[in-house]
């Protein structure tokens, strides 16, 4: 296929340089947003009379046919071809000959490119948003149904206070409401044309650069030529709000991991996301958290590669550039295969509620509310916490909880204890007095799980951006 570039050149590229310089294999996913983009370019031109009103809309039907033939499998795109936009341009010359030549009239590859990408990533955007509030719904459901079950709360991976398993999924749910806030901002700073920048400098022609950004639903087009074809911006905050996602994932398969685990057994993960072993047949193991988990390094990786790539560039376009969309693809084409994993797997995943209950008892999670019972018999806080902390050591000397001491043994401690003591140290009472707002308490929890299923609703009523 002769380059769309060629007349300056006496020699063909070389085989290898070719093959190297190709983009084909990773940008031909943007088909679609390429076409569309040219439908807006060449109503524009005709609409501005720098093409005929016939030239334009034979381009339009003839567009819009390759685009048909591409999604009916009846053309398939040449391996061969340098990249998404020459092939498109060459096999719509190939159709209508010398007017297939003048669509690329007014327009260069490089505004080109950065209208494709823009157009590709906020349509992916909106799949991406869709599966995160999959995810956020699945998590609701089960923070509704294990709204008052008792576990212990950690810090330093040490047991610390009692909570809910409702109350801490829900903690899941604030995040991934900020990945959709942030997401919906970085769309919103991408949301401007680069189409009519053309090459650096801006189009010759009186183009009409409004026109094709509200053809194209952007919500204005790129103030300066230069950095609308050298922007790279949008990529980076793509991909960084596509490793926060997946660091929130990971956080969560982490604890998924955990408590899975026998020595947790505070879930049971279904049959249908788990993995046995070729050699050990009592395993079950949580391979689904496990690669998500992994994924989260390959996702900051491709943040890493963009920002690495873009920081010694002078403006504008450089070749680097077509690094860009292999890095953010592969970062959006992660999060979306975990998200499509993470949200079933949640969906069908089984508490256990007594083992949590036990652990929460093991792990005297109600020594502070001890501490402050005695507080609120006269005793300063720092004396009560280390009368506290020496029954605790009782009774693990002794094989006891503070539940199952008798009245005798408190009070051989102090003369300050008495029958109320018992309400004092039960668990669920100690969770229902932590009623502050975002809290554990029940009041809590029903208020965060209201705001999560309003913020659900509106959210699924709502347009994606």
């Amino acid at each position: 296929m002769e380059k769309m570039w060629a007349g300056r050149f006496q020699k063909d590229l070389n085989a290898v340089a070719d093959d190297f310089n190709s983009s084909i294999q990773t940008d031909k996913r943007m088909y679609k947003q390429d076409i569309l983009g040219s439908v807006a370019h060449a109503t524009m031109l005709y609409k501005t009379h720098i093409l005929s009103e016939e030239e334009g809309l034979r381009l339009i039907d003839g567009l819009q046919a390759v685009l048909a033939d591409l999604q009916s499998g009846a053309l398939q795109i040449d391996p061969g071809a340098e990249d998404i936009h020459m092939f498109v341009e060459a096999e719509l010359t190939r159709r209508l000959g010398d007017v297939g030549k003048k669509l690329h009239t007014g327009r260069s590859r490089n505004d080109q490119v950065a209208l494709d990408v823009r157009l590709y990533l906020r349509d992916e955007m909106k799949e991406v948003r869709e599966l995160l509030l999959a995810l956020v719904r699945a998590v609701y459901e089960k923070a509704c149904t294990y709204r008052d079950t008792v576990m212990p709360g950690y810090t330093h991976l040490q047991r610390a206070q009692p909570i809910t398993f409702g109350h801490h999924l829900c903690a899941y749910c604030m995040m991934f409401f900020r990945d959709l806030d942030r997401i919906k901002d970085a769309v919103k700073r991408m949301n401007f044309s680069p189409l009519g920048s053309a090459a650096l400098a801006g189009a010759a022609y009186p183009i009409d650069r409004e026109m094709t950004a509200g053809m194209l639903g952007f919500d204005g087009f790129t103030s300066n030529s230069l950095d609308g074809v050298s922007d790279r911006d949008f990529c980076v905050e793509i991909a960084s709000a596509m490793s926060l996602v997946m660091m929130h994932l990971s956080r969560f398969a982490e604890e998924i991991i955990l408590w899975s685990s026998w020595e947790f057994q505070f879930i049971e993960l279904d049959d249908s996301f788990t993995t046995g072993s070729s050699i050990m047949p009592q395993k079950k193991n949580p391979d689904m958290a496990e690669l998500v988990r992994g994924k989260t390094g390959r996702v900051y990786g491709d943040l890493i590669t963009l920002l690495t790539m873009l920081k010694g560039l002078p403006l504008a376009y450089n070749k680097d550039m077509q690094e860009d969309k292999e890095a953010v693809f592969d970062a959006v084409d992660t999060v979306k295969a975990c998200l499509r994993v993470f949200a079933p797997m949640i969906g069908t995943m089984t508490a256990l509620p007594e083992n949590m209950f036990s652990a929460a008892q093991k792990g005297f999670l109600n020594a502070t509310d001890l501490a402050d019972y005695l507080v609120g018999k006269g005793l300063a806080f720092r004396a009560a916490y280390k009368l506290a902390g020496q029954l605790v050591h009782f009774c693990i000397e002794n094989g006891k909880v503070l539940e199952t001491l008798t009245l005798e043994e408190y009070r051989a401690f102090s003369d300050l204890f008495g029958e109320d003591v018992y309400e004092a140290v039960d668990l669920k009472n100690c969770v229902s007095r932590r009623n502050s707002a975002g809290g554990t308490g029940p009041e809590s929890v029903d208020a965060e799980l209201e705001a999560i299923g309003s913020r659900l609703t509106s959210s699924e009523n709502a347009a994606a951006f």
